[in-house]
């Protein structure tokens, strides 16, 4: 029985000798989670889809290196969060995300996210985070938790990154006030 190797094994076996059987394993084991994070950012099916293959395109073809900084699906998490930046700038799917947009901010029921971020139990911070609008925690959530730029952050959100600036100091700023 073969030992299952660890995510550093397969990445260096990938990029040394193209292994397609580390490949395949890599990608199985990281896929199905990248996916279901990247549906929490985009509802459009066709482009999630798009940018799981392209980010794992971008690991085999030795575009995106792994530095052995950090964990795996951090760095995946970050080349695939900035793939779909990348896709929602195209025109047409700047308007597809946008009523896709339109129809989740009129329902009533919370996003996996927002229950994750509404259910920090250090101190108080739980209770600060929930009386944030949903505004200012969709900024925080993109800048602080996700990891993305000003930049991409405002063309995920669909806002101008001056709002994106102005909503992550008022954020913190009431962080700040509710946690004193």
């Amino acid at each position: 029985m073969r030992e299952t190797r660890s995510d550093g094994e397969l990445l260096r076996a990938i990029a040394a000798d193209g292994d397609r059987r580390a490949f395949e394993e890599l990608y199985r084991r990281y896929a199905p989670w990248l996916a279901a994070r990247l549906r929490g950012r985009c509802s459009d099916a066709g482009i999630v889809d798009d940018v799981v293959q392209e980010t794992f395109l971008a690991v085999w073809r030795g575009n995106a290196r792994y530095r052995e900084e950090g964990d795996v699906a951090g760095w995946l998490w970050r080349i695939g969060s900035r793939r779909l930046i990348d896709a929602l700038r195209s025109d047409g799917a700047r308007g597809r995300m946008r009523q896709a947009l339109a129809r989740l901010r009129h329902r009533d029921e919370a996003s996996a996210e927002e229950r994750v971020l509404a259910g920090v139990e250090h101190g108080d911070l739980a209770g600060a985070l929930v009386r944030l609008s949903p505004e200012l925690r969709a900024v925080l959530q993109a800048t602080v938790i996700d990891g993305l730029t000003t930049r991409e952050a405002a063309v995920l959100l669909g806002i101008p990154p001056g709002t994106v600036k102005t909503r992550a100091l008022r954020a913190r700023k009431q962080l700040r006030e509710a946690l004193a």
